[in-house]
């Protein structure tokens, strides 16, 4: 088992982006035992299909609860997932941060599932970042991880009071082809899930962005089909 065994009765809140890793992680989860709390971030994305995605994954996963949050980060701009007016890369990244990289994304999105956990009981948050197969974002690294579990416990009356909050990150060393692999494991349906930046006219994968490409790549090495693509 991944993620360590929940202690009975225990709450984790679950941030779920609709997309295959927040998918897998959101299933390791629940195999360990604990009660989901989903949270997913309307952050007025480029589109509105992996919103769709997740509250599919939501409700197969068996979610006790889910909030869908409004956080305009288009009011912001400084990425191609908020600013149309900027372009999804389609021809690979160069190894700098892609423009794709929405500032502070998972610090705000962590924070927010922080003070969800504290208003509820839960100690435990899952976020399905991944410093292996990934575009190179700052906020999906180990360290980051560990400043934020730090702060946590300075920012809250419960930690404070000694109560330690974990951030999981069930999928931090995994390449894709193991977190396609974990999908098939947990018998979740990949097809549910939406990982493109960019999707055509017609909502479907555009099959060039980098997001795109790294889950072709997963499943091709897994030796799996992706059911969102066939």
């Amino acid at each position: 088992m991944i993620l360590p065994r929940a202690p009975d009765g225990a709450a984790a809140i679950v941030l779920v982006s609709g997309g295959l890793d927040s998918m897998v992680s959101a299933g390791l989860a629940r195999e360990a035992g604990y009660r989901l709390f989903a949270l997913t971030i309307d952050y007025n994305q480029r589109h509105r299909i992996e919103l769709d995605a997740a509250a599919r994954v939501a409700s197969a996963l068996g979610a006790e609860r889910h909030i869908v949050l409004s956080v305009d980060l288009s009011a912001f701009g400084g990425s191609a997932l908020t600013d149309t007016a900027i372009n999804v890369p389609k021809d690979g990244v160069d190894g700098t941060i892609p423009p794709t990289y929405v500032p502070a994304r998972n610090t705000i999105f962590l924070s927010l599932a922080l003070g969800w956990a504290e208003a509820v009981g839960a100690r435990d948050l899952v976020i399905g970042v991944n410093a292996l197969d990934y575009s190179g974002y700052p906020d999906c690294r180990p360290g980051f991880i560990a400043a934020f579990e730090t702060m946590a416990a300075e920012a809250t009356k419960a930690g404070v009071e000694g109560q330690a909050f974990r951030v999981h990150t069930p999928l931090i060393a995994m390449s894709k082809a193991q977190i396609a692999s974990e999908a098939a494991r947990l018998g979740l349906d990949a097809g549910m899930s939406w990982s493109c930046y960019d999707p055509t006219p017609e909502g479907r994968p555009c099959g060039r962005c980098d997001s795109c490409r790294l889950r072709a790549k997963g499943f091709a090495e897994a030796g799996l089909i992706d059911p969102a693509v066939s």
